[in-house]
């Protein structure tokens, strides 16, 4: 694949966004190649485009593969395995959510249930575990939500989006009903 400057510039941007994301910056770097790219790569075409070794191409596939974010395919009369990005760019957002809230919100949801089944052994406990309580709750509200969300249609959660503050403003308009209705 050409490395245009164009490009060049996406998919070095997305990799330091990878990081950000729960993968390492060439991890990053390799899948945003196979997602601009039209036709699928073989591992030496990614090593030689962004200049890493064969090694580095293999375990960043890996962890790609791991991910589900890349199949593999093969081209007839060629013995190399070729790699694509799998899905829609929603299908690649729905899994990076997915990933995440696996490897970031259950570990955390699952330590925060453990410290709640104790018994606060202080005021000072106590306290803590009330506090604790409401960290477990908003971070189940958000993960309930973003579950939610994964099931809605690209068409009907891009609709979502761009209503935007406009959801909140329907609300404000509720409360608004619900406080003259009981004065």
């Amino acid at each position: 694949m050409q490395m245009t400057p164009m490009i060049e510039s996406f998919v070095f941007h997305f990799g330091e966004m990878g990081s950000r994301w729960g993968f390492n910056r060439t991890v990053g770097q390799i899948y945003a190649l196979l997602v601009i790219s039209e036709s699928a790569l073989s591992a030496n075409d990614i090593g030689d485009a962004l200049g890493v070794s064969r090694g580095n191409v293999s375990m960043g596939l890996k962890e790609l593969h791991s991910w589900q974010l890349v199949q593999t395919t093969h081209k007839a009369g060629d013995r190399k395995d070729y790699y694509r990005a799998k899905g829609t760019i929603w299908d690649m957002a729905n899994r990076v959510f997915e990933e995440r809230r696996k490897r970031e919100m259950d570990p955390t949801l699952s330590m925060l249930r453990d410290i709640l089944l104790d018994e606060a052994a202080n005021p000072q406990e106590a306290y803590a575990q009330e506090r604790i309580h409401e960290i477990h709750d908003l971070l189940e509200n958000i993960t309930h939500w973003t579950q939610s969300l994964q099931t809605l249609s690209p068409d009907k959660l891009n609709t979502l989006m761009k209503l935007g503050s406009g959801v909140g403003k329907v609300l404000d308009l509720k409360d608004k009903l619900t406080q003259r209705k009981a004065e």
